[in-house]
């Protein structure tokens, strides 16, 4: 509850309280500790509201004994709501964080409890009730004291403006006492200043006892006013409603003093003239009830005596001033004299008062004359009543804001001014302290700009006169300054209150202005204005100089205390969180270090760098000093990686981090070049976790290679989506990959090359085991290729034969046919999609990694090369370049691997599938089909409608990157099929020279279908590739003595013909070549050559099927041509040597086949093929 709203309440409720005691019959007796039946003399905010109801219901005796424990007995429970169920009650808590109230029975009471709360006398309740309120709402409120002789003030909240040490109220004067004495000196300075308070003030005025037996009649009437009286008169109601003077006694007290102005001149008037001035006019006729009259004689008592008891007297004088005080306190005793007899007593403390005051011509005159005396009396009071006028500016129902007739009433009150003893600097300064006191209750940042503004008025002002700084030398405060009794006049103890505050404050402003960063600017500046004021050798305060060495010693010490404070709550709060979280208390503790940090450097070090440049090194240093105490004996004890050593290094690193960062800025700022001449001795972090960091990176790549092996065995090579063609496969490999990236630069641990080397490495293996796993589930690309059917010479059969039939092909294995099976088209297409996709993906990755390299390149720089230990900064230049050439070179070399692995990868299945198109998809449609019998019956275009079907298939499937390399790869291996057709076509196979002609035509039309009118493959490539077929083809056109003479040239080139076949090329004049041309030519000079120099079989003799002997045609030919340095071929084509042998040979090559030469991974594709045995072994 706010403490207006409680001061409001509490008044309330002691004045319904009086009434319903005072008004009640059915109470017998009213029985106090001190046996007094007076209602008040009685403390009713100490009286259970319960109990008082209890006695009227019951007509007994009310107790104050028992209703005072009842009130203590109440106040330690919950308040209960006596409803039927009786399980509903209130607690202390706020419903919006505590939830719904529990639906359960109060706790059983202890008996116990109950003997603590035994009677207890008035002071030690009321004593009881301050420590309460100051516990459980941490906020002033207004306490009434009913007797007392400690100084009248709120108690000071926790963090509040210590109060000026002003000299304590004897007299027992309560806050409400002061705020309404201080109405009622306003009321009379304005009055005999000779502003109007009342409407009705122009009328002519009746004698005394007329007028004052007129204060409760309602028939006055209100004469017409002008605009600017009418202001006045509501801005006087707006200060009576703020300080809470009921609207009776206003009115009475306005007529009484404009009575008494009517018969005396006005000027300037003291507080206790004015107070004598009302007592003798006013009766008790003028209070609704006993008790308020009573009060109110008491209080005027109370001003006079703390007025007159502070001055000095003789013996006899003082003892008649008590004397005649105590007549007028006694209201019962008072009202008995008779009027002489009170007159009598009034004009001996009159006397008293001018003998105190020495003014000539009378009690009206102040002014500021140290001579006088006055000044010096009662000082502590006037200020005191001054203040609560201040307080009048403040919303009642919102303490943080000023009234919007403010500047009004502070102009107003300034009449009080004279009367009170206030002076322009007085008045500025205790303002100051005002708003400043207000701004600690309300936490409104307005109200501190405004305490700063009047501050900076203060000392800008002109020096006081000597007469004026005399005056406030007699106005003496005693404070409290570490143990020592300091006394100062008014104005230092103002400041000095304002300086301890700010002082309290910096000592832990990392509690007070975490939150709140621009308030913690504010109160910086106030601080700095207010000044440093500490005790000198004479116990006088001593204002510092902000730019002495004194001053800005104690802003070290307020950055080391607060860095102090800090470090002790995060390291209790540590120990609560690992209770509460199970969390390590190192990680925890290093966490919150870490926000101190920043916030020392994003708020506290840039305002104190103007006063103090080494604030952001002190605190760097305490902080690092603090956490390394307990960082250093945990390193000692780290044998083994686990969780916790990771979360503690992660976060130790963080904080070294951040505290060096904090420690450079304030080198910079003291203007060192070098910042590293006074960097931080870095905890042993890098040396511990060099081991830890490989030893993670080399279990992560056993979880990545198991993980991927895992995919493989469950991949089914689908693609992912209609828009993502890739295999599920790949996604989990780079998901593992990325997030042990991730995982790698969020450990937050100093790192160095060689941890990269390592990531890179387990990227490199990750990737390659993968694309290998891709590749090595393809079958040997020898299996996809027809057997070579036997050598023959082409004769035209005449009479019907019984044909030979060739030997039953090789069967393939189990394994290779499921292979087979498994690998379709649209199989091979995801897979040339997925390894597109890990090539992509490898320069998003590598970008990924460089760019988050990049985020710590900096302190690996000076960690690595130790650079602080670097004499020459030229020197530092050039280690940090060779340091970036190597992280470069390292990651060019690294994903350069990668991707020429996938390269490589990617041209394998290029191959694969267009081996697989046209000699296993297309075999019997491509090479079984075209040519067969005649050419003019098995033509081109029958062949390209199922090669249409196909490419349009791989284009849907694969990736528009790789659509031109299949197709290419298809394009490469039609030609190898063509090429094939024509040199092992077999027995149906034998092209006359009309043939060629449209062989050409197919040659062409198979071109231009691949070329697709410029949407397909490119025309000069086209041409490129199709360049040796059109040479093959270019043979069949040559006259067959041509051939044969090339035949014969052939054979003189043995040894280099052969080295060339060994490295996998194809000639169109060797000898391989030479002799199939002539076997598949329909001429009969060719076949009369053939049978008469190898004797080879007619075609017609075989049926049109394809044998796959177990000796290649490739090894019968090399080993014809390594026999053939032992003969010649003459011009006459007589076979000179040994003709049996070469015949023999050459029934040996009928199981003569060819083999493509991209048959072998790896291999780039060539014009010319290479032969092989069955087997696929080169050559």
């Amino acid at each position: 509850m706010d403490s207006s709203m409680l001061e409001r309440y509490r008044r309330d409720r002691q004045k319904l309280l009086e009434f319903i005691i005072s008004s009640s019959n059915s109470i017998r007796e009213v029985r106090t500790p001190s046996g007094s039946t007076s209602i008040s003399n009685i403390n009713l905010d100490t009286v259970s509201a319960d109990y008082v109801l209890s006695c009227i219901k019951s007509g007994g005796v009310l107790d104050v004994s028992e209703g005072t424990k009842n009130y203590f007995y109440e106040s330690a429970h919950p308040i209960t709501i006596h409803s039927q169920s009786g399980n509903s009650y209130f607690v202390l808590s706020d419903p919006n964080v505590s939830g719904s109230p529990p639906r359960r029975m109060p706790p059983p009471i202890d008996v116990s409890e109950r003997a603590k709360h035994s009677p207890q006398s008035s002071s030690q309740v009321e004593q009881t009730l301050k420590e309460k309120i100051a516990v459980h709402h941490e906020k002033e409120s207004r306490v009434k004291h009913a007797n007392g002789t400690v100084e009248s003030v709120k108690p000071a909240e926790v963090g509040g403006v210590p109060p000026l040490g002003l000299p304590p109220l004897k007299s027992g004067l309560s806050d409400d006492d002061l705020w309404e004495s201080a109405y009622e000196i306003l009321l009379a300075s304005m009055v005999f200043s000779g502003i109007r308070v009342l409407p009705d003030q122009g009328r002519k005025k009746g004698k005394s006892s007329k007028l004052l037996s007129g204060l409760n009649s309602k028939e006055d009437k209100v004469l017409p006013q002008s605009p600017s009286q009418e202001i006045d008169f509501k801005l006087i109601d707006t200060i009576r409603i703020q300080m809470q003077v009921s609207e009776a006694m206003d009115l009475c007290i306005r007529q009484l003093l404009v009575q008494h102005t009517s018969k005396t001149s006005r000027g300037q008037i003291s507080v206790p003239h004015i107070s004598l001035m009302l007592i003798y006019s006013i009766s008790r006729s003028n209070f609704f009830n006993d008790k308020s009259y009573i009060r109110w004689n008491s209080r005027q008592a109370s001003i006079l005596e703390e007025l007159l008891g502070s001055a000095n007297h003789s013996a006899t004088n003082c003892a008649a001033i008590r004397y005649s005080i105590g007549n007028i306190r006694n209201a019962m005793e008072w009202d008995v004299l008779s009027p002489t007899e009170r007159a009598e007593i009034l004009v001996s403390i009159r006397d008293s008062v001018s003998e105190v005051l020495s003014f000539p011509g009378g009690p009206g005159q102040c002014s500021i004359k140290v001579e006088s005396g006055y000044e010096a009396t009662g000082y502590h009071l006037r200020i005191r009543l001054y203040e609560k006028l201040l307080l009048s500016v403040f919303d009642i129902l919102e303490e943080g804001q000023l009234l919007a007739e403010a500047d009004k009433i502070l102009k107003l009150i300034e009449l009080a001014w004279s009367t009170l003893g206030i002076t322009q600097i007085i008045h500025d300064a205790l303002y100051a302290w005002v708003l400043l006191k207000q701004f600690v209750r309300t936490d409104e940042q307005m109200l501190l700009e405004k305490a700063i503004l009047q501050v900076q008025k203060v000392f800008a002002a002109d020096p006081c006169n000597e007469e004026e700084g005399r005056y406030l030398n007699y106005l003496l405060c005693t404070s409290d300054c570490n143990g020592r009794v300091i006394q100062s006049s008014l104005l230092p103890a103002i400041f000095f209150s304002m300086s301890i505050w700010c002082d309290r404050m910096l000592q832990d402003y990392h509690m007070h202005y975490s939150q709140k960063p621009s308030e913690f600017r504010r109160m910086l500046t106030l601080a700095l204005a207010v000044g440093v004021f500490v005790p000198n050798e004479y116990d006088v305060l001593m204002e510092l100089n902000t730019s002495s060495e004194m001053f800005l010693g104690r802003l070290k010490t307020y950055i080391e205390s607060s860095v102090q404070a800090a470090y002790i709550r995060v390291a209790d709060c540590s120990e609560l969180k690992y209770k509460l979280k199970g969390m390590h208390t190192l990680v925890i503790l290093a966490n919150n270090l870490k926000l101190i940090a920043e916030k020392e450097s994003a708020v506290f070090f840039p305002a104190l760098y103007q006063w103090c440049p080494e604030a952001g090194k002190i605190s760097a240093t305490l902080l690092y000093q603090r956490f390394g105490e307990r960082l250093k004996p945990y390193l000692q004890d780290i044998c083994s990686l686990s969780q916790d050593v990771r979360l503690v290094l992660a976060a130790a690193h963080m904080l070294d981090l951040e505290l060096t960062q904090l420690n450079s800025l304030a080198c910079e700022g003291n203007g060192l070049s070098l910042p590293l001449n006074c960097d931080l001795d870095h905890y042993q972090i890098a040396e511990v976790a060099r081991p830890v960091i490989l030893d993670w990176v080399i279990a992560q790549h056993a979880h990545i290679l198991d993980w991927i092996g895992r995919a493989f065995d469950l991949e089914d090579w689908e693609p992912l989506s209609s828009q993502q063609k890739q295999a599920v496969s790949v996604i989990e490999a780079f998901r593992m990959i990325n997030e042990t990236v991730d995982q790698f630069f969020a450990l937050n641990l100093p790192v160095n090359i060689t941890h990269l080397q390592g990531l890179l490495s387990l990227i490199i293996h990750s990737l390659d085991a993968y694309s290998t796993k891709v590749v090595d589930q393809l079958v040997e690309k020898s299996h996809l290729y027809p057997s070579a059917p036997s050598l023959t010479r082409y004769k035209e059969a005449v009479v019907p034969v019984a044909r030979k039939k060739p030997a039953e092909p090789a069967i393939l294995g189990k394994e290779v046919n499921a292979a087979l099976n498994g690998l379709t088209i649209s199989k091979l297409c995801i897979r040339l999609n997925t390894l597109q996709y890990m090539r992509n993906q490898i320069g998003v990755l590598e970008n990924s990694i460089r760019k988050s390299w990049g985020l710590i390149k900096v302190f690996l720089k000076r960690r690595w090369f130790n650079i602080a230990e670097e004499k020459s900064p030229k020197m530092s230049e050039r280690t940090m370049s060779a340091c970036d050439e190597t992280v470069d070179e390292l990651f060019v070399t690294t994903f350069d691997v990668i991707r020429n692995t996938v390269s490589i990868a990617m041209d394998k299945i290029f191959d694969f599938i267009g081996a697989k198109v046209v000699f296993w998809d297309l075999r019997e449609s491509f090479i079984f089909y075209l040519y067969r019998v005649t050419v003019e019956g098995a033509r081109m275009d029958s062949v390209l409608q199922h090669v249409d079907v196909v490419l349009k298939q791989i284009c849907d499937l694969v990736d528009d990157i790789v659509r031109d390399p299949v197709v290419l790869s298809i394009f490469h291996m039609s030609l190898e099929g063509y090429i094939w057709i024509l040199l092992d076509g077999g027995p149906s196979r034998a092209f006359s020279d009309s043939d060629i002609t449209l062989m050409e035509d197919d040659l062409n039309i198979l071109k231009d279908f691949f070329v697709a009118d410029g949407e397909g493959l490119p025309r000069s490539l086209v041409e490129q590739e199709a360049a040796f077929a059109h040479k093959v083809l270019s043979l069949f056109s040559r006259q067959t003595g041509s051939v044969i003479q090339m035949l014969l040239t052939a054979s003189e080139s043995i040894s280099t013909w052969t080295q060339s076949h060994r490295l996998g090329h194809r000639s169109l004049d060797d000898a391989n070549t030479l002799i199939r041309v002539l076997c598949h030519k329909k001429d009969r000079e060719a076949s009369k050559f053939l049978k008469r120099q190898y004797h080879l079989p007619v075609s017609s003799d075989y049926d049109d099927a394809y044998m796959n002997e177990s000796t290649s045609s490739s090894a019968v030919i090399s080993d014809l041509l390594k026999r053939g340095a032992s003969f010649r071929w003459s011009s006459t084509n007589d076979l000179t040597p040994s003709a049996a042998a070469i015949s023999d040979l050459l029934k040996r090559s009928a199981s003569v086949h060819w083999i493509p030469p991209c048959m072998h991974f790896g291999m780039s594709w060539s014009n010319e093929p290479i032969l092989g045995d069955s087997s696929g072994q080169l050559i």
